[in-house]
């Protein structure tokens, strides 16, 4: 199942989910981003909006990534990536901010996944691939004690095959935990009645996001374009 290659050139970039993603934070969120595509999130929050990006390494209050050559090693996310401090920011041990996450005091938590179900079960630890070692990291935690989860991942693999399915074939991390699904092609909220598809990039039909989705999918009563800007170069 390989993307047409009208469909290739529409896809949004990483840098454009994460703007989009995070235009959806809402002000006064407390919010954790995951390792992968989630993390450029910090790098596009909308400055009229305060948002405390949180780490499980022992970090509140970080903010986008650091300009080149002014790198700090001792302050990175979880995933090793050097982390700009905001004012009123603190870092810790990394015992309490797994309490913070496991006192349900995070709004959000946006995790990448390999694959997500039509009911919301996220499958993001491991997969069949011998060559890549499991790695659950706090993942588990965010999926169970954050009061929202949502994910950002590319509509489909490498190969063409869906990441949204019917069923998860990989180990899931928790079940029933996704309300939201960003991808480089649509915006999918997960609702009791199914997938519903709040947006679309610009010339997809829904039968087209249908066919490279593997679990029923149908379009909101306000389903919009999906766009992004350019990234700065």
């Amino acid at each position: 199942m390989n993307l047409a290659p009208d469909l290739a050139t529409c896809r949004l970039s990483r840098q454009q989910m994460a703007w989009r993603a995070a235009r959806a934070i809402p002000d006064g969120s407390y919010v954790n981003l995951g390792i992968g595509i989630p993390t450029l999130c910090a790098d596009h929050l909308p400055p009229d909006r305060e948002i405390v990006l949180h780490s499980e390494n022992g970090v509140l209050g970080f903010g986008p990534r650091p300009e080149p050559g002014r790198e700090d090693p001792d302050l990175v996310n979880a995933g090793k990536q050097p982390v700009t401090m905001l004012p009123g920011g603190s870092y810790f041990v990394h015992s309490d901010a797994f309490a913070m996450i496991r006192g349900r005091h995070l709004d959000i938590a946006i995790l990448g996944a390999f694959q997500v179900s039509g009911t919301g079960d996220l499958a993001n630890w491991t997969t069949d691939d011998n060559r890549f070692p499991p790695g659950v990291g706090g993942a588990m935690d965010l999926a169970v004690g954050a009061r929202q989860v949502w994910v950002m991942t590319t509509h489909v693999t490498g190969s063409g095959a869906p990441k949204i399915v019917e069923e998860c074939s990989y180990p899931l991390t928790a079940a029933g935990c996704v309300a939201r699904i960003f991808t480089d092609l649509a915006v999918i909220a997960v609702t009791p009645g199914g997938l519903v598809v709040l947006e679309k990039v610009a010339g997809l039909s829904i039968d087209e996001l249908q066919a490279l989705t593997g679990a029923p999918i149908v379009a909101g009563a306000d389903c919009r374009d999906l766009t992004a800007p350019e990234p700065a170069s």
